[in-house]
């Protein structure tokens, strides 16, 4: 049976703004309080997820979240109507406002780690959502990123769905953006690679100085555990805690791998050899033949790399043959990025191709191509069993163009959120989106 990566896709929200909330990712500290553009951060969203599309990738959505969470304000003492919350909340602790507004759910790397039925005990695809408590306000979506994705892999017989792991910091989680699995065919059982920054209990690992370490070896045993992944096919590796203070905060920001393919910084990880020589031999185990494509230093510097973004990139299997890069218009704009990926597309080696797309909006607070999407591994029958209305077809695009045009704004600044229609209008854009995308109801304004 043949089986495909699908693309998953955040839908930006229309709260989408530059609040700097995320300590340790210099792009979103370095545009705080700049004035951004919800509809066009959507639209550019939109438009690489209609490109691979065309391209033949299979292409699917994930919702955005409800924005400002008035919930959570309650839960931290405010009260009142909503619209009252939202203003003594801006009165009072605008900080707070500005972390429940944030949109950073579009980064659906960051939702859930998934293993697919070809890797698990079980033989079904599972999905464990991110607790993201190192920040605030990222570590509120994963109640409603567990709804939107139990409505989107509704099927109990193909999909398994856990709770987030218990938000405290020795079990930090940040997903997929730690998490690259390997295999010779997306059918066949692989080898799931998890990086963490730091241990919780075992101190003969080192930690960064400057910017915290999201991830813990703790939280990828335990997802690993619960996925009921052998561990002939599991590796675990520790990102360079030098890298991470400068700016590194996860994995793919260093790293990104697909198929038989690791495309790497030099200075990714700690003791690379041994890590390479695992993913080698696993892999080889399981059929496969590993590739690691090295980027040396003298060549892209880390500096370069956290400007550029040239690892939080996707790299797709061609259907020709070789591998396709999808990069942000920064790669191009960085000269010695860019010269590099120039000679690495005529080296001859598995990465053939480099295409480029605007994604500012995004880029500016510190996401890339790769941070938008989840990859889902999928056979004929699981795909078959996924909600039909979330997979990407030239009619859903357009309506969801429609709908960006209806319902976001053309700018937002840090004051605006402070605006009570602000709320009115997200419910009703999100409202609307349950409908297109058939949900049901996900979000806490039509739950209670």
């Amino acid at each position: 049976m043949s089986a495909y990566e699908v693309n998953f896709d955040g839908l930006v929200g229309p709260t989408h703004n530059y609040g700097g909330l995320s300590y340790g990712n210099v792009a979103s500290q370095s545009n705080s309080q700049a004035v951004s553009s919800p509809k066009d951060a959507a639209k550019q969203g939109l438009a690489k997820m209609k490109a691979l599309m065309e391209m033949g990738f299979r292409q699917g959505v994930l919702a955005p979240q409800e924005r400002p969470d008035v919930a959570a304000l309650r839960r931290l003492g405010f009260s009142g109507t909503d619209a009252q919350v939202v203003e003594k909340a801006a009165k009072t602790a605008r900080p707070l406002l500005a972390a429940c507004s944030s949109a950073s759910s579009m980064w659906t790397a960051n939702a859930c780690t998934v293993s697919p039925s070809a890797d698990t005990a079980d033989g079904r695809v599972h999905f464990t959502a991110a607790n993201l408590n190192c920040k605030f306000h990222r570590s509120i979506e994963h109640p409603t990123t567990s709804r939107i994705l139990a409505a989107m892999f509704a099927n109990d017989k193909h999909f398994a769905h856990h709770p987030a792991l218990p938000a405290v910091a020795q079990f930090g989680d940040e997903g997929a953006a730690n998490h690259t699995r390997f295999c010779k065919d997306y059918g066949a059982a692989g080898v799931e690679f998890f990086v963490f920054g730091r241990s919780a209990f075992d101190a003969r690992f080192p930690e960064p100085q400057r910017y915290p370490a999201r991830q813990t070896l703790e939280a990828s045993q335990a997802v690993a555990r619960l996925h009921g992944l052998d561990e002939a096919g599991v590796v675990y590796a520790q990102q360079n805690p030098a890298v991470i203070d400068q700016g590194v905060f996860h994995n793919d920001v260093i790293a990104v791998g697909n198929g038989e393919v690791l495309f790497h910084h030099e200075d990714a990880f700690l003791d690379s050899e041994r890590v390479l020589a695992e993913l080698q031999d696993k892999l080889g185990r399981r059929g496969g033949r590993f590739v690691a494509v090295k980027v040396p230093r003298a060549a892209v510097t880390v500096e370069d790399a956290v400007r550029s973004y040239l690892f939080n990139s996707q790299l797709l299997n061609r259907a020709e043959g070789g591998m396709l890069l999808i990069v942000p218009e920064e790669c191009r704009n960085n000269e010695r990025v860019w010269a590099y990926l120039s000679q690495l597309t005529a080296s001859g080696g598995p990465i053939r191709e480099v295409k480029v797309f605007d994604l500012k909006q995004s880029m500016q607070n510190g996401g890339g191509p790769a941070c938008l999407r989840l990859r889902v591994a999928l056979d004929e029958t699981e795909l078959a069993a996924v909600n039909s209305q979330v997979i990407l077809t030239p009619a859903l695009y357009d309506s969801l163009t429609q709908w960006v045009d209806r319902h976001y704004r053309d700018r937002l600044t840090e004051n605006d959120l402070a605006d009570p229609q602000l709320l009115v209008e997200c419910r009703g854009a999100l409202d609307e989106l349950t409908q297109i995308l058939k949900l049901g109801a996900v979000y806490p304004f039509q739950i209670d």
